[in-house]
């Protein structure tokens, strides 16, 4: 199965995908992972490569997989016979998706302009075991809607639960499970407040400028001082106006280490899922002891 955007998930997917982190397993696969990763995304490739490594996978660079003007059924004509999975890194969330569509092996989703799913996933898996089970935690989002945020709404919508996201109301969206607010009238105690890099169009213009509101040691203090996690790379002056490793409580670097088992559990679920919906069809075989 495919997982391009978190609102194709049911709640049983999340659970079953949580269900393999640290599960005890040792999963040996076979088969080759065609690996794109545009841009830095340090952490997304050092993560993903590590995980394919530990699952026994190997994997192929195929730099600007998306980025030339070759058709994305002809792309996966093409590739399909060489790999068991696709993991891409590709800002045109609409050729990730045509190109998933026409591919008869699995794509993740390694972070496109309209959603983050596997950051998502990894943080929602940390407030689920490490603070409160989600539907009952008060996430508070911090800023403008981004692609983590945009995974996040759907997430909500899926799993049934309310996220409140602060900023200026020039920045609110009539959006289900999201209760949005001001930085001058903050909702109350929240158990974790999540930023992200603000859009580049967000601070465009002199006009747009002050919308911007950083987070300050006094706003994590009138919202109950929750746990603070910034998504990487974050700049001190624009989501934050104060230095996460002088509040207690910071917890960005710990949490993100959990980006490598999350992100091997989603690559077993996408391979084994395809497996199932595959079989007797001539596909890549997964190895018998994924232990699934």
């Amino acid at each position: 199965m495919d997982l391009l955007q978190l609102s194709d998930l049911q709640p049983a997917d999340i659970r079953h995908i949580w269900s393999l982190v640290n599960d005890g397993a040792s999963p040996v696969l076979s088969g080759t992972v065609g690996w794109s990763c545009e841009g830095s995304g340090i952490r997304t490739r050092t993560t993903f490569i590590q995980a394919f490594r530990q699952l026994g996978l190997a994997f192929t660079e195929l730099p600007r997989l998306l980025q030339t003007s070759e058709r994305p059924e002809d792309l996966a004509g093409y590739l399909d016979p060489f790999y068991a999975l696709y993991v891409v890194r590709e800002p045109d969330h609409a050729r990730l998706s045509a190109f998933a569509k026409a591919s008869r092996r699995p794509v993740i989703n390694a972070m496109s302009a309209q959603g983050h799913p596997c950051e998502v996933l990894t943080d929602a898996y940390y407030i689920d075991t490490a603070i409160q089970p989600l539907r009952d935690a008060r996430v508070c989002l911090w800023g403008p809607s981004t692609n983590v945020f945009r995974s996040w709404h759907e997430l909500a919508q899926v799993e049934g639960f309310e996220l409140v996201q602060v900023c200026d109301r020039h920045f609110h969206e009539p959006l289900p499970q999201v209760a949005f607010a001001e930085p001058s009238h903050l909702p109350g105690a929240v158990d974790i407040v999540i930023t992200d890099s603000s859009p580049a169009h967000a601070g465009s213009g002199a006009a747009a400028q002050p919308a911007l509101t950083p987070l300050t040691a006094e706003h994590l203090a009138a919202l109950g001082s929750p746990a603070l996690l910034p998504t990487p790379p974050f700049m001190l002056g624009r989501e934050l106006a104060l230095d996460p490793l002088a509040y207690p409580g910071f917890v960005g670097y710990a949490q993100k280490q959990l980006l490598l088992p999350v992100q091997a559990a989603i690559v077993r679920w996408a391979l084994a899922s395809k497996a199932d919906c595959s079989a007797g069809q001539g596909a890549t075989q997964v190895s018998s002891q994924i232990g699934l």
